[in-house]
């Protein structure tokens, strides 16, 4: 993979960036998203931001190999805290890491948002974490993406921060309130598999000699009529 052949999952992450936007990309490896939305002429100015030096080096070796130091600022910090005012940043896309660490970035660089960009978030896991975080701090989910690559399965929410607090249910936070209207194949697949997982987890320990562990099992077994019944 390189930043003229994105991953499907990177390539669905950059058609939720606004054009002609100001990106800020969190964790961005090798920069391969800005780059790629750079050279397609669709946002006007990023900043590669990394925590570590090595993945820094990657993202300015990539940006220095397609002449676009112009347009690309690479910075080591630790998450939001690579954003200044003065960028006037409109669009942060946070991809490719744990719904609790994308969590923790938010959290913690609170100070650095102005409260008008729009996020872009591709949580690996932990999803539902994530939701609640974006409804506790008065973000709107505005879309919502799932795609299959690799034998994994992928989100992407899309939020915009909003005055009045959106309460969403613990059904909604789980599956994700566009996921579960959209209801796509993949979201339907995606469930479907979980049911399996959680199934052959509950028969392996029926099988078990000596004491069942029957508060796991039976948390199980709500979990898998939860699923079914949004199914």
């Amino acid at each position: 993979m390189d930043a003229n052949h994105l991953s499907q999952r990177l390539k669905a992450v950059a058609n939720y960036v606004p054009n002609d936007s100001r990106v800020a990309d969190i964790g961005s490896d090798h920069a391969y998203l800005p780059v790629y939305l750079l050279k397609k002429d669709l946002i006007e100015y990023a900043i590669a931001s990394e925590v570590a030096k090595g993945p820094l080096q990657n993202a300015k070796n990539e940006i220095l190999k397609e002449n676009l130091s112009d347009k690309t600022d690479t910075r080591l910090a630790d998450g939001l805290l690579s954003i200044k005012k003065e960028d006037e940043i409109n669009c942060v896309v946070i991809a490719g890491m744990g719904g609790i660490l994308i969590r923790d970035i938010l959290e913690n660089g609170q100070s650095h948002l102005n409260g008008k960009e729009l996020l872009v978030l591709q949580p690996n896991v932990g999803e539902d974490i994530l939701r609640k975080w974006l409804m506790d701090n008065y973000y709107s989910i505005i879309n919502e993406h799932i795609l299959r690559e690799d034998g994994h399965n992928y989100e992407i929410i899309e939020a915009q921060k909003v005055n009045d607090k959106i309460i969403y249910t613990l059904e909604e936070l789980k599956f994700g309130p566009i996921l579960l209207e959209k209801r796509s194949p993949v979201f339907i697949e995606k469930w479907q598999n979980e049911i399996k997982r959680l199934e052959n987890i509950i028969s392996s320990m029926d099988n078990m000699k000596g004491p069942k562990p029957i508060i796991k099992i039976n948390k199980m077994k709500k979990e898998i009529k939860e699923i079914k019944e949004v199914l």
